[in-house]
């Protein structure tokens, strides 16, 4: 299944970007065969949307999972109408975010952790 990790950088030893729609890097990765794609974030420093464009590009991609520190309200109402998976609250590196997801340490959340706009420098 491929899921989709917010990092701050382009391999699986980064740590995980606690922002959704303004992360460095989506790691999309194969969480059973653990192949991945880096993707720089092209909506980093969008001055407004990046939440939506971002969750946009996770469904894109075929994401059936996102992994992240923290998701504002448009950001979930989109990957939730996609009917993916959110999960947040997630730190570490990519690699041992992978390895909990197989081993199923994760919780589907409820709802956005934080108000829109967050993450804007």
């Amino acid at each position: 299944m491929k899921i989709c990790i917010t990092s701050q950088n382009d391999n699986l030893s980064a740590e995980v970007d606690p922002r959704f729609g303004r992360c460095n890097f989506f790691i999309i990765a194969d969480s059973e065969t653990g192949d991945f794609e880096a993707i720089p974030n092209p909506n980093r420093e969008s001055m407004g949307g990046a939440g939506i464009q971002s969750a946009q590009l996770a469904i894109d991609k075929g994401a059936k999972a996102v992994l992240t520190g923290n998701v504002g309200p448009n950001a979930y109402r989109a990957l939730k109408a996609a009917d993916i998976n959110v999960i947040i609250g997630v730190a570490g590196s990519v690699e041992e975010v992978i390895g909990n997801y197989r081993q199923g340490n994760f919780k589907e959340t409820d709802g956005p952790s934080v108000d829109s706009k967050f993450g804007m420098r």
